[in-house]
């Protein structure tokens, strides 16, 4: 019986002090303000240019289910494109019509105005390649622009894009810089013509794809954004770059200098903000989750995989978005908007075929109607974190200094609006840890989120609720799970 209870205790001392060990991490906010006045996070969502083509509508049903969703997840900055053969172009007639196919477009600019969403509005493309220099784009362009915020009063639109990634080898443009400038400027010019137009908006750009170089363009991306500030600082509102890097080199702590090189060209008391934002699994590091999306792409009836993210189903999704957005708003940039809400807006190449959808969002609204699929049309987990990475950092925070230890796997990201806080971690590593986390100031009625992918608290409806309540102090503890994302917050 004694060797029975020393045995008993030695386990229980062991067992003790396995408990007891486990590595505690200390997340220190300080009061030093590092990027102030963000704009927020939020989204790309599209008017659904595409939905008739497929032979649908988003239904009065549908877009109820958005707006309790987007309710919810509060996004303070909205990317809105539009490509206008959809809208105030007639290609067959070559007609111009700003009253054409309004009503989808107006009632996603009505939500955003009515809740004081930050837009970011542009086009993809001109009507027809050949147009890209045409005086009759820019003059049907900067007119229906005028239209949607003069005339309809959509003054959430306060940036203008006039080309999609004009760097690109797929952009009518192809990477000249000469003549995007050129279109730049005239396009300024035009709408200087409409009374408080250019008080109203502001044009943003370059919007140039981070990593890039095409072969036919004088400059990579970061001479885009150089060249820009040189050139036509004085009419840039906003400047914005589209990010889509691989999961290694976030992970491993490569970003923030990537991010860097394009930020330190930006002049004092400018802002700028990843336009677009989402990862791609084409390097070498990444070749194992390559390997993953080409076997679920293969015989895929809805994609051929040209333009897709076949792993925004996956939890691991939920971990990496709120990374890369850390490594934003540590980064010193104002906000980043992600591909995508939302599937059913796009296909690949515009061709309006099922088979050609975009799956890069966190449903696809149109799952039943179109492809016959009603689970696609249910909340996918990466909506879990994203949705509390712009409700809980909402437009005029301030960005704080965050010091976490050299701790592999663990990052954090905090902000503080009119007193209040959000700290955001995540542990995208095999093990977990006590977090210890330590606020400058004073903080009461605060909530914990916590995302794992074995338990995450959410409400009928899919959506994220606390597992605690009533935080209190200068001072929690938690554990942080691995591969886990913890909130916590008491900015309403």
């Amino acid at each position: 019986m004694m060797k029975i209870n020393m045995i008993l205790s030695c386990m229980l001392l062991w067992l003790v002090s396995a408990c007891t060990s486990q590595e505690v991490v200390e997340i220190t906010v300080s009061p030093e303000v590092t990027n102030a006045g963000y704009i927020g996070n939020g989204a790309e969502w599209d008017p659904y240019d595409e939905a008739e083509a497929w032979g649908a509508s988003i239904s009065d049903k549908d877009w109820e289910t958005l707006c309790k969703r987007l309710d919810f997840m509060k996004p303070q900055y909205i990317r809105c494109m539009i490509n206008s053969p959809y809208r105030y172009y007639d290609s067959e007639t070559g007609t111009y019509d700003k009253t054409r196919n309004i009503a989808s477009i107006s009632r996603l600019l009505r939500y955003c105005t009515e809740r004081g969403i930050t837009v970011m509005y542009g086009e993809y493309n001109p009507p027809t390649w050949d147009m890209k220099q045409d005086q009759k784009w820019v003059d049907m362009s900067v007119d229906y622009l005028n239209y949607l915020v003069n005339d309809l009063g959509f003054s959430c639109i306060k940036y203008f894009v006039i080309f999609n990634e004009p760097d690109g080898n797929w952009a009518s443009t192809n990477g000249d810089y000469e003549m995007w400038k050129q279109m730049l400027f005239r396009f300024h010019r035009k709408m200087k013509e409409y009374p408080g137009l250019t008080e109203k908006v502001m044009l943003a750009g370059p919007d140039v794809v981070a990593d890039y170089k095409n072969e036919a363009s004088a400059y990579d991306a970061e001479g885009w954004v150089k060249q820009t500030a040189l050139d036509a600082d004085s009419i840039i509102g906003l400047y914005d770059v589209h990010a889509y890097p691989g999961q290694n080199e976030v992970r491993t702590g490569q970003y923030p200098e990537i991010l860097s090189r394009y930020k330190r060209h930006v002049p004092e008391g400018k802002k700028i903000v990843l336009g677009e934002a989402g990862y791609k699994y084409w390097r070498d590091a990444d070749s194992l989750l390559m390997a993953e999306y080409n076997r679920r792409v293969e015989g895929y009836p809805f994609t051929k995989g040209s333009d897709c993210n076949m792993l925004c189903y996956d939890y691991f999704y939920g971990l990496d978005m709120p990374l890369l957005a850390m490594e934003v708003m540590n980064g010193g940039y104002s906000g980043m908007a992600v591909w995508m809400l939302d599937d059913a807006m796009h296909s690949s190449g515009d061709s309006g075929k099922t088979e050609d959808v975009k799956i890069w969002g966190m449903w696809n609204i149109l799952g039943e109607e179109v492809f016959n699929k009603p689970d696609e049309e249910q909340i996918r987990p990466w909506f879990y974190t994203w949705s509390l990475m712009c409700r809980c950092f909402p437009a005029g925070c301030d960005i704080l200094a965050c010091e976490v230890p050299q701790r592999d796997g663990v990052r954090a990201a905090a902000a503080r609006k009119d007193g209040a806080y959000s700290v955001a971690a995540v542990n995208f590593s095999q093990e977990p840890c006590d977090v210890e986390i330590a606020l400058p100031g004073d903080f009461a009625g605060g909530v914990l989120y916590r995302y794992t992918e074995s338990d995450r608290a959410c409400d009928e409806r899919g959506l994220p609720v606390p597992c605690e309540r009533g935080i209190a102090g200068r001072s929690f503890r938690t554990t942080l799970p691995a591969e886990s994302f913890v909130l916590l917050t008491n900015i309403e």
